[in-house]
């Protein structure tokens, strides 16, 4: 298996844990507070992290900082993240969020569209349709059922959520590729970087705008530590994989979330799946299959 197969299953697993902690987390603190949780409660866990590949050669640290590439793609990631989480939050205070997470999950095919037009990052013929396939899985996995109204401000925070994502994949990697040391280490450093970025800029905002939350996020210490390491073991597994290999195609199989997700409700909660469920879970994994091959 290669490495950056590995490194995406281990976030694809994090993610699912992360994700359902933020949809409980969210019903008492603000989705800027949510946001922060995601980012200070996970800043240990990659600072540990960090330590042990580094082997506590803490003088990289000052290459790290000197380099002005670094510095700049890594700042515009974390600030992209931060507005991307913050938008998918808000996408999922909605009672019908499906739809909007739909479009938040095409990031994968915005992912691609931004590389090959900014960056240069080109896929090959297959490496397009393996993207366009999982898309239109998750697009027909979340259609609408009838009668279900569709709620536009889901779609925008959805789309813009999913953008975000898209530029902070593609820049996280120009980041890490910056650095002179291995992959893995030049991953590890550029999330330590984000990571501490973002806990500094959302702790500020909340001080500043939302300090009632602090009182809130203090009950819920527990939830929040969860919410925080599950995070910190995604994003670990995402950098690293995004390091190795383009975004697009890590995020595309990434996707095969949505079909651990579907399983799990199928055999632990005995929900049943539906026609479109199974023909979007055919279409992602014919996706992934594709991707592999490739």
């Amino acid at each position: 298996m290669d490495i950056w197969v590995a490194f995406t299953l281990l976030a694809v697993v994090m993610q699912a844990f992360r994700t359902a902690g933020q949809k409980k987390i969210v019903a008492y603190i603000s989705p800027m507070a949510t946001t922060l949780v995601r980012y200070l409660f996970g800043l240990p866990v990659v600072l540990i992290y960090c330590g042990i590949l580094s082997e506590g050669q803490y003088s990289l640290v000052n290459q790290v900082v000197a380099n002005s590439d670094f510095i700049w793609y890594a700042s515009m990631a974390g600030m992209a993240q931060i507005l991307a989480t913050y938008w998918l939050v808000k996408v999922l205070s909605f009672r019908n969020f499906a739809v909007g997470t739909t479009f938040a999950k095409t990031e994968a095919l915005q992912t691609a569209l931004l590389g090959a037009v900014f960056f240069a990052a080109s896929l090959s013929i297959f490496g397009w349709l393996a993207v366009i396939i999982g898309v239109l899985g998750i697009v027909v996995i979340s259609l609408p059922s009838n009668g279900q109204t569709v709620q536009w401000p889901s779609i925008c925070y959805g789309c813009l959520s999913g953008i975000a994502f898209a530029f902070t994949s593609l820049w996280l990697r120009e980041a890490s590729l910056s650095l002179p040391f291995s992959l893995p280490l030049n991953a590890a450093f550029t999330l330590a970087y984000m990571v501490l970025l973002q806990s500094i800029l959302c702790l500020l905002y909340i001080y500043c705008r939302e300090r009632a939350e602090l009182k809130k996020l203090a009950a819920h210490l527990s939830l929040a530590s969860f919410v925080g390491i599950t995070s910190a073991l995604g994003s670990i597994g995402w950098f690293t994989a995004m390091t190795y290999q383009n975004p697009a195609l890590v995020k595309s199989l990434g996707q095969i979330e949505i079909v651990i997700t579907l399983l799990i409700t199928y055999l632990f909660f005995k929900e049943k799946i539906s026609v479109k469920e199974y023909l979007g879970m055919f279409l992602i994994i014919a996706s992934v299959v594709l991707l592999l091959w490739v």
